[in-house]
């Protein structure tokens, strides 16, 4: 990883120890107002395990469904610039994908990730190429139906991580819902890891 990419991320780690002290401050309700202003990113081990992942697997698609302010969308275009691959990065607010791009030109990844803005069900459902890779990191009540949206078009091999299986606490029994319907699925391994708020990652296989 290059100093100007390792600089980028440091920016955003300063932010979310900035943000973690304001949000400390706010009652529940104040965070659900606010909750547009703040990164909440995967966090560096899960950005790390993520990379590694990609570019053990070789992977060409990647794509990211609620990429938020663009922390896990520099950890991806890293990736596959190593891969020869590309980031479908898809995010519904207009602002934070504007905020993500500058990023990116910053760490000079821009020319590897290619934006979708708008519903995420509806940018699944017309994506034509193999999934190598795919985070889902939205509202947890979207996660399986775009699961199911992306599970016909996952390559052999492919991965699919999900975030926030375990914290915070409010959204688990939606996450183990969601756990329990991936398992459910044919050629669906899948595993929780305790890395950063819980990541479920699953691998899909044919035959």
């Amino acid at each position: 990883m290059t100093p100007i990419i390792q600089a980028v991320l440091e920016e955003y780690h300063r932010r979310t120890v900035e943000e973690n002290t304001l949000m400390d401050s706010l009652s529940s309700e104040q965070f659900d107002q606010r909750i547009d202003e703040f990164l909440l990113p995967i966090g560096p081990q899960s950005g790390q395990l993520m990379s590694l992942l990609i570019k053990g697997a070789q992977a060409k698609t990647v794509v990211e469904v609620g990429a938020s302010y663009g922390y896990s969308t520099i950890w991806f275009a890293e990736a596959v610039s190593e891969t020869g691959g590309k980031v479908i990065s898809i995010e519904l607010n207009k602002a934070k994908q504007a905020y993500a791009k500058k990023q990116l030109q910053k760490a000079g990844l821009l020319d590897y990730v290619e934006f979708k803005t708008g519903d995420a069900l509806q940018v699944l459902s017309e994506l034509t190429e193999p999934i190598d890779f795919m985070l889902l990191d939205l509202w947890k009540r979207f996660y399986i139906p775009c699961f199911d949206l992306a599970y016909p078009k996952l390559s052999d091999g492919a991965t699919v991580l999900a975030d926030n299986m375990r914290y915070p606490t409010a959204v688990r029994e939606a996450a183990d819902t969601y756990r329990a319907h991936v398992k459910s699925k044919p050629g669906m391994d899948s595993v929780l890891l305790n890395v950063g708020s819980g990541i479920e990652l699953s691998r899909y296989k044919t035959g």
